[in-house]
């Protein structure tokens, strides 16, 4: 058997003994990319790389990834859907490209995991008007030993890959282990037979917003093998529930609760995955706090979410500590931030399940008021969807009530509505911007270049050296960045940050970069959350005595270049958090 600490490490040490560069996950919480909430795939971070820029690492980089998607969050209770996975990758930025991606994936599978290599199918992309059909790769899979009745060609739909609307992709080819016992012909089959474990994109055209492709001035590789599934299909585990990570927390839950059955069972898994994200997202170095925007909702809506299906297997919401501070030991070894955010992750943990202890008080008032309102004894879908929706009571909840109150509810008006919310979450979850990281255009560069001058005035003006970016979003219209700080800033000090701002851009220093180690970064003044999460070498940008950052990202030469900056708006973010949008007007 093997278990997640085994498996990270033979993944890793295979690829940097192919002279790969370790380094570590990036955070949760992308930086200065507006087009999604959280970090969703291992290339993500690296898209500037992908796109040409020199990585400190060299080129070739392999690291274990931190990922949450939410939008497929109705399907978590299943044997495979989790809103946390690891994602173990490796990349080539303009070195290597088919030939060695396949030949490496194959020896990894086959001789360092000791899959039989009789077990395996691949698919590869079948061409299009885009792209041709890719032989290569074919025929490099029947080099490896693939026999041609276990390679299929398939459609863009599953053998084509990009992140977001636009960006950086092209073909891939997926590997899969087959289950002789189960049925379907293809792997675009839905009968459980082929069963994906890796999946190789080579990465060498840019897709535009207009939806036109155009080639990259490098190839690239880029890998993904989830950790869960993984070790569920060595293992022959029934489910990513039974793996190391966490089959400790489902048991536990499972021996607090005398609910039996499939119902109660995929509550145990919700529990179990739901607290493992926020466990993670509390516990990241740019971490966010439960509320009712952007990253703070879907935070709230997977805590909240938790209690009520703790709820139905009789559980108080302080389950939901108890797990995290099991996470916290499952992973504090690799992740140490969690062990160094203990105290924060149980401390939200438990301030917004009492807040949800308290909304549902509130619900059971709209409740009792609602009954004065209603026509023909039947409480409306909506009305039944809002209680749901704002204060958190579950539908049958809502049902049991009503019956107790000799009243009906509409629950196909109910599904509608819900069914109607889903889709705008879902959009939520995967938001997209204009912008992101795959976005080097002028206007971006510059607004980004800003938000550093922006960061060091706070400091100045603030008299507060601790203070630290906790998001940001850049489009070519507009910076927001949200940074720690425990009060509204006044009038003055905003128009003195404004001010300092714009004395570095009128100063018209040059902007230069230098590679370092963090340690050497460290000692130079250059600003940044120090620690595992950098690799061995950072760039470090500097502009004059206005600012020392490390960053990855695009800036301009000169601060001239910048025009006038001005802040249009200061606000609350969350708790212990401000927020500022600021835009660059011509000079």
């Amino acid at each position: 058997m093997l278990n997640s600490v085994e498996l990270r490490k033979k993944y890793l040490d295979f690829f940097k003994s192919k002279g790969h560069t370790v380094i570590p996950s990036a955070s949760l919480i992308p930086e200065n990319d507006p087009t999604v909430l959280f970090t969703t795939a291992g290339m993500q971070p690296l898209v500037p790389y992908l796109l040409g820029q020199k990585h400190p690492g060299g080129k070739r980089l392999t690291d274990v990834q931190k990922c949450v998607r939410t939008g497929d969050i109705d399907s978590v209770g299943d044997d495979t859907h989790c809103t946390f996975f690891e994602m173990l990758g490796n990349w080539s930025l303009g070195d290597y490209f088919k030939r060695e991606s396949i030949a490496w994936s194959y020896e990894f599978l086959t001789e360092v995991l000791g899959i039989d290599k009789k077990t395996l199918a691949v698919t590869v992309f079948e061409g299009d008007d885009d792209c041709p059909r890719d032989e290569e790769a074919a025929a490099l899979w029947r080099e490896a030993g693939i026999p041609e009745d276990r390679i299929f060609y398939l459609n863009k739909e599953h053998n084509w890959w990009i992140a977001g609307a636009a960006g950086p992709c092209g073909e891939d080819t997926e590997i899969f282990i087959v289950d002789e016992s189960k049925p379907g012909k293809t792997p675009a089959d839905d009968g459980g037979r082929f069963v994906e474990i890796w999946n190789n994109v080579f990465m060498h055209y840019f897709k535009h917003p207009d939806g036109t492709l155009t080639e990259l001035d490098q190839k690239n590789v880029d890998t993904g093998m989830g950790l869960e599934r993984t070790l569920m299909t060595l293992n022959g585990y029934g489910s990513v529930y039974d793996t190391d990570v966490l089959r400790p927390v489902a048991e536990y839950i499972r021996s607090l609760t005398a609910e039996k059955g499939a119902e109660a069972e995929r509550a145990v898994r919700i529990i179990t995955d739901h607290t493992r994200t926020a466990t993670f997202i509390l516990g990241d170095p740019r971490g966010v706090a439960p509320s009712n925007v952007d990253r703070g909702y879907i935070l709230r809506r997977l805590i909240r979410r938790a209690v009520r299906y703790a709820r139905t297997l009789g559980l108080d919401a302080s389950i939901l500590k108890e797990c995290a501070e099991k996470f916290i030991g499952i992973y504090g070894g690799f992740y140490t931030e969690l062990e160094d955010n203990r105290e924060k992750i149980l401390s939200e943990l438990e301030l917004e399940t009492q807040k949800f202890d308290r909304t549902l008080q509130q619900g059971l008032k709209e409740f009792e008021k609602l009954l004065g309102y209603i026509k023909d004894n039947r409480i409306s879908g909506k009305a039944a969807f809002k209680l749901y929706d704002t204060y958190g009571f579950p539908p049958e909840m809502t049902v049991e009530l009503a019956a107790e109150h000799g009243v009906t509810v509409d629950m196909d008006g109910f599904t509608r509505a819900f069914n109607e919310h889903q889709q705008k979450s879902k959009a939520g979850s995967e938001q997209k911007f204009k912008g992101g990281l795959a976005d080097s255009g002028e206007e971006t560069t510059k607004l980004h270049t800003a938000t550093h001058l922006l960061m060091e005035a706070l400091r100045r003006v603030l008299k507060d050296p601790g203070i630290m970016q906790k998001g940001s979003n850049i489009t070519p219209e507009r910076l927001r960045l949200d940074f720690n700080f425990p009060r509204p800033l006044s009038a003055e000090e905003v128009k003195a940050v404004e001010v300092a701002v714009n004395e570095a851009i009128a100063a018209g220093v040059d902007v230069t970069c230098e590679e370092m180690t963090p340690d050497e970064a460290h000692a130079s003044g250059a600003v940044g959350v120090f620690g595992d999460r950098y690799g061995d070498i950072v760039k470090v940008y500097t502009m004059g005595s206005y600012s020392k950052e490390i960053c990855g990202g695009p800036h301009v030469k000169n601060t001239a270049e910048l025009g006038k900056f001005k802040i249009v708006k200061e606000q609350s973010s969350s708790a212990g958090v401000r927020r500022i949008k600021a835009v660059l007007e011509k000079a």
